[in-house]
């Protein structure tokens, strides 16, 4: 778990350019097989193709956020392209986001899963 601004983070997977490793957190091992290889391809090629480090990764409340760092000497890392690269997978990948975070609201955080979906329901 990282702690930044004394908000707590879990991991959920992520790669690593440097290195050439790709790591999934075994917490979320009941997760379908068809996920966790999506999210080992996404992270795999956002290092391809942005170099530095990436992990996706679940915040105090469920919700998804997704990090790049890079070495302080890595002068190939793109930061711009990164930062659309994030964007992209994001608006792409929308949908798979919500559900994971969903999971981890229920399965981690042991929320009452009707109270979820009722209050999805309301959302525009």
């Amino acid at each position: 778990m990282d702690r930044e601004a004394g908000e707590e983070r879990v991991a959920l997977c992520g790669a690593n350019a440097y290195d050439k490793k790709y790591y999934f957190n075994e917490k979320f091992a009941g997760l379908p097989v068809s996920i966790k290889e999506e999210l080992r391809i996404i992270s795999v090629l956002f290092t391809e193709e942005a170099g530095g480090i990436f992990t996706i990764e679940f915040e105090k409340d469920g919700n998804i956020t997704m990090r790049t760092e890079y070495a302080q000497d890595d002068f190939l890392y793109d930061e711009i392209g990164s930062g659309l690269l994030v964007g992209e997978i994001r608006r792409k990948r929308q949908e798979m986001f919500e559900s994971l975070s969903l999971y981890y609201r229920v399965f981690i955080l042991h929320e009452d899963p009707a109270g979820l979906l009722a209050g999805a329901e309301k959302e525009p």
